[in-house]
């Protein structure tokens, strides 16, 4: 996890589309002053294109719709970007702990103990 990308996006993936900020406001039905601040709060940080354009995943564009949803039930875009990445970072800790008990779990089956 770095500063500049703390929910460790893959930007340099081609299976991820990108879409222009003017797009993906639209899409969020938001404006291009949201995506800047949560920009500036390091939520996410945009993919550049090579025009220099900035450019969202989907991913980006679901992290992004996510913490709209706080912003517009109230919370300050800083703690609703905070909530965000603290989820994120909740449900891969979840995900990597279930894969754990899943590999422990056959290890044990394949050994005959349980």
């Amino acid at each position: 996890m770095t500063s500049d990308n703390p929910l460790n996006d893959r930007l340099d993936d081609d299976d991820y589309p990108a879409y222009t900020m003017g797009r993906a406001a639209e899409m969020l039905g938001t404006t291009p002053a949201f995506l800047r601040a949560i920009g500036e709060a390091r939520l996410i940080t945009p993919l550049r294109s090579e025009g220099g354009h900035r450019r969202y995943s989907r991913y980006q564009l679901r992290i992004a719709a996510r913490a709209r949803e706080l912003v517009d039930r109230g919370t300050p875009i800083e703690a609703a970007c905070r909530i965000v990445i603290l989820e994120d970072q909740l449900e891969e800790a979840q995900r990597i702990n279930a894969e754990y008990r899943r590999a422990a779990g056959e290890s044990a089956g394949s050994t005959g103990a349980k």
